[in-house]
Protein backbone atom coordinates (compact mmCIF):
# COMPACT_ATOMS: atom_id res chain seq x y z
CA UNK A 1 0.00 0.00 0.00
CA UNK A 2 3.11 2.50 0.68
CA UNK A 3 5.58 1.51 -1.81
CA UNK A 4 7.44 4.42 -1.30
CA UNK A 5 8.35 2.99 2.31
CA UNK A 6 11.96 1.37 2.37
CA UNK A 7 13.71 -0.07 5.31
CA UNK A 8 17.02 -1.85 5.88
CA UNK A 9 15.84 -4.62 8.46
CA UNK A 10 11.97 -6.56 8.30
CA UNK A 11 9.21 -5.75 9.71
CA UNK A 12 6.15 -3.65 9.84
CA UNK A 13 4.98 -0.40 7.58
CA UNK A 14 5.83 2.15 9.85
CA UNK A 15 2.85 4.02 7.72
CA UNK A 16 -0.09 1.76 8.34
CA UNK A 17 1.60 -0.33 10.95
CA UNK A 18 -0.20 -3.30 9.50
CA UNK A 19 1.27 -4.65 6.92
CA UNK A 20 4.69 -6.84 6.35
CA UNK A 21 7.70 -5.13 4.64
CA UNK A 22 8.44 -7.36 1.45
CA UNK A 23 12.44 -7.42 0.33
CA UNK A 24 12.61 -5.44 -2.71
CA UNK A 25 14.90 -8.31 -4.58
CA UNK A 26 12.22 -11.19 -3.70
CA UNK A 27 9.62 -8.65 -6.05
CA UNK A 28 9.48 -11.01 -9.13
CA UNK A 29 6.57 -8.45 -10.80
CA UNK A 30 6.22 -4.96 -11.58
CA UNK A 31 3.94 -3.74 -8.46
CA UNK A 32 0.67 -2.21 -10.21
CA UNK A 33 1.46 0.89 -9.03
CA UNK A 34 4.40 1.00 -11.38
CA UNK A 35 1.85 -0.57 -14.59
CA UNK A 36 0.32 1.82 -16.66
CA UNK A 37 -3.03 1.87 -17.79
CA UNK A 38 -6.06 -0.23 -17.55
CA UNK A 39 -3.39 -2.92 -16.57
CA UNK A 40 -3.38 -1.67 -12.80
CA UNK A 41 -7.02 -2.37 -12.33
CA UNK A 42 -6.76 -5.80 -13.73
CA UNK A 43 -7.75 -6.79 -10.25
CA UNK A 44 -10.50 -4.61 -9.58
CA UNK A 45 -11.93 -5.89 -12.60
CA UNK A 46 -11.63 -9.72 -12.25
CA UNK A 47 -13.52 -8.62 -9.03
CA UNK A 48 -16.22 -6.64 -10.31
CA UNK A 49 -16.15 -8.91 -13.24
CA UNK A 50 -17.12 -11.87 -11.15
CA UNK A 51 -19.30 -10.47 -8.76
CA UNK A 52 -21.42 -9.08 -12.27
CA UNK A 53 -21.25 -13.40 -13.23
CA UNK A 54 -22.52 -14.16 -10.00
CA UNK A 55 -25.35 -11.63 -9.70
CA UNK A 56 -26.44 -12.67 -13.24
CA UNK A 57 -26.21 -15.78 -12.55
CA UNK A 58 -28.43 -15.61 -9.44
CA UNK A 59 -30.85 -13.62 -11.37
CA UNK A 60 -31.20 -16.29 -14.57
CA UNK A 61 -34.80 -17.56 -14.74
CA UNK A 62 -34.01 -20.13 -17.24
CA UNK A 63 -35.01 -17.80 -20.11
CA UNK A 64 -33.98 -14.10 -19.10
CA UNK A 65 -32.05 -12.49 -16.45
CA UNK A 66 -34.31 -10.71 -14.07
CA UNK A 67 -31.99 -6.71 -14.19
CA UNK A 68 -33.63 -5.74 -11.05
CA UNK A 69 -32.49 -8.91 -9.35
CA UNK A 70 -29.19 -8.73 -10.78
CA UNK A 71 -28.79 -5.80 -9.43
CA UNK A 72 -29.82 -6.26 -5.72
CA UNK A 73 -27.62 -9.12 -5.79
CA UNK A 74 -24.44 -7.37 -7.77
CA UNK A 75 -24.54 -4.87 -4.90
CA UNK A 76 -24.67 -7.63 -1.70
CA UNK A 77 -21.81 -9.18 -3.70
CA UNK A 78 -19.96 -5.92 -4.08
CA UNK A 79 -20.16 -4.88 -0.31
CA UNK A 80 -19.60 -8.52 0.61
CA UNK A 81 -16.35 -8.71 -1.33
CA UNK A 82 -14.86 -4.61 -0.74
CA UNK A 83 -16.07 -4.95 2.94
CA UNK A 84 -13.87 -8.32 2.93
CA UNK A 85 -10.77 -6.88 1.72
CA UNK A 86 -11.40 -3.93 4.22
CA UNK A 87 -11.84 -6.34 7.15
CA UNK A 88 -8.35 -8.15 6.52
CA UNK A 89 -6.58 -4.72 7.83
CA UNK A 90 -8.94 -2.43 9.13
CA UNK A 91 -6.11 -0.50 10.63
CA UNK A 92 -4.57 -0.05 7.30
CA UNK A 93 -7.30 0.41 5.44
CA UNK A 94 -8.74 3.05 7.54
CA UNK A 95 -5.34 5.47 7.59
CA UNK A 96 -5.46 5.11 3.33
CA UNK A 97 -9.45 5.97 3.74
CA UNK A 98 -8.07 9.24 5.67
CA UNK A 99 -6.25 10.39 2.97
CA UNK A 100 -8.86 10.88 0.86
CA UNK A 101 -12.71 10.57 2.23
CA UNK A 102 -13.74 13.79 3.92
CA UNK A 103 -15.28 12.33 6.48
CA UNK A 104 -12.28 9.80 7.29
CA UNK A 105 -9.84 12.80 7.56
CA UNK A 106 -11.93 14.43 9.99
CA UNK A 107 -12.92 11.26 12.25
CA UNK A 108 -10.38 8.38 11.81
CA UNK A 109 -12.88 6.02 13.47
CA UNK A 110 -15.07 6.27 10.53
CA UNK A 111 -12.59 4.59 8.41
CA UNK A 112 -12.51 1.98 11.20
CA UNK A 113 -16.18 1.21 11.13
CA UNK A 114 -16.44 1.87 7.25
CA UNK A 115 -15.98 -2.07 6.55
CA UNK A 116 -18.48 -2.79 8.90
CA UNK A 117 -21.02 -0.40 7.16
CA UNK A 118 -20.10 -1.96 3.62
CA UNK A 119 -20.75 -5.45 5.31
CA UNK A 120 -24.32 -4.14 6.94
CA UNK A 121 -25.23 -2.84 3.65
CA UNK A 122 -24.67 -6.47 2.11
CA UNK A 123 -26.62 -8.11 4.42
CA UNK A 124 -29.37 -5.58 3.93
CA UNK A 125 -29.47 -6.61 -0.04
CA UNK A 126 -29.67 -10.17 0.71
CA UNK A 127 -32.39 -9.77 3.26
CA UNK A 128 -34.45 -6.60 2.65
CA UNK A 129 -33.49 -5.86 -0.93
CA UNK A 130 -36.60 -3.53 -1.30
CA UNK A 131 -36.36 -1.55 1.35
CA UNK A 132 -36.33 2.49 0.33
CA UNK A 133 -34.55 3.39 3.31
CA UNK A 134 -31.71 1.01 2.47
CA UNK A 135 -31.26 2.58 -1.16
CA UNK A 136 -31.38 6.01 0.62
CA UNK A 137 -28.23 5.10 2.79
CA UNK A 138 -26.72 3.40 0.56
CA UNK A 139 -26.47 6.09 -2.42
CA UNK A 140 -25.85 8.63 0.25
CA UNK A 141 -22.62 7.04 1.41
CA UNK A 142 -21.75 6.21 -2.15
CA UNK A 143 -22.50 9.98 -3.37
CA UNK A 144 -20.53 11.03 -0.61
CA UNK A 145 -17.38 8.92 -1.08
CA UNK A 146 -17.85 9.60 -4.48
CA UNK A 147 -17.03 14.21 -3.66
CA UNK A 148 -14.09 13.01 -1.80
CA UNK A 149 -12.50 10.87 -4.27
CA UNK A 150 -13.09 13.83 -6.88
CA UNK A 151 -11.66 16.44 -4.86
CA UNK A 152 -8.87 14.52 -4.42
CA UNK A 153 -8.66 14.33 -8.26
CA UNK A 154 -9.47 17.66 -9.08
CA UNK A 155 -6.55 18.97 -6.99
CA UNK A 156 -4.17 16.00 -9.18
CA UNK A 157 -2.97 14.50 -6.00
CA UNK A 158 -1.88 10.59 -6.30
CA UNK A 159 -3.29 8.64 -3.80
CA UNK A 160 -3.90 4.68 -3.19
CA UNK A 161 -7.53 3.30 -3.48
CA UNK A 162 -8.23 1.99 -0.53
CA UNK A 163 -11.37 0.36 -1.68
CA UNK A 164 -9.74 -3.06 -1.74
CA UNK A 165 -7.96 -2.30 1.64
CA UNK A 166 -4.51 -2.79 1.56
CA UNK A 167 -3.69 -5.83 0.06
CA UNK A 168 -4.80 -4.52 -3.56
CA UNK A 169 -2.92 -1.64 -5.09
CA UNK A 170 -5.12 0.36 -7.12
CA UNK A 171 -4.54 4.06 -7.46
CA UNK A 172 -7.15 6.73 -6.90
CA UNK A 173 -8.65 7.66 -10.45
CA UNK A 174 -12.19 8.28 -12.39
CA UNK A 175 -12.20 4.00 -11.77
CA UNK A 176 -13.08 4.98 -8.20
CA UNK A 177 -15.57 7.49 -9.04
CA UNK A 178 -17.11 5.59 -11.46
CA UNK A 179 -17.49 3.40 -8.55
CA UNK A 180 -18.84 5.28 -6.01
CA UNK A 181 -21.16 7.00 -8.23
CA UNK A 182 -22.06 3.89 -10.03
CA UNK A 183 -23.42 2.16 -6.81
CA UNK A 184 -25.30 5.36 -5.98
CA UNK A 185 -26.43 5.12 -9.82
CA UNK A 186 -27.84 1.71 -8.67
CA UNK A 187 -29.18 2.50 -5.87
CA UNK A 188 -31.31 5.53 -6.84
CA UNK A 189 -32.36 3.25 -9.64
CA UNK A 190 -33.80 0.77 -6.98
CA UNK A 191 -35.21 3.71 -5.35
CA UNK A 192 -37.25 5.04 -8.51
CA UNK A 193 -38.15 1.31 -9.70
CA UNK A 194 -39.09 0.73 -5.92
Amino acid sequence: MHPEIQLDSPGKCPKCGGMDLVPQDSRTQTPLHEKSGLLQYKPLFIIVGLITLAACSAAWNGLIIEWTKAMQYFMAGFFFVFSGFKLLDIKGFAEGYSQYDLLAKRWHGYGLFYPFIELALGVGYILVPLEQNLHIITMVIMLFGGIGVSIKIAKHEKFQCACLGTFIDVPLTYITIIENFGMAMMAGFMIISG
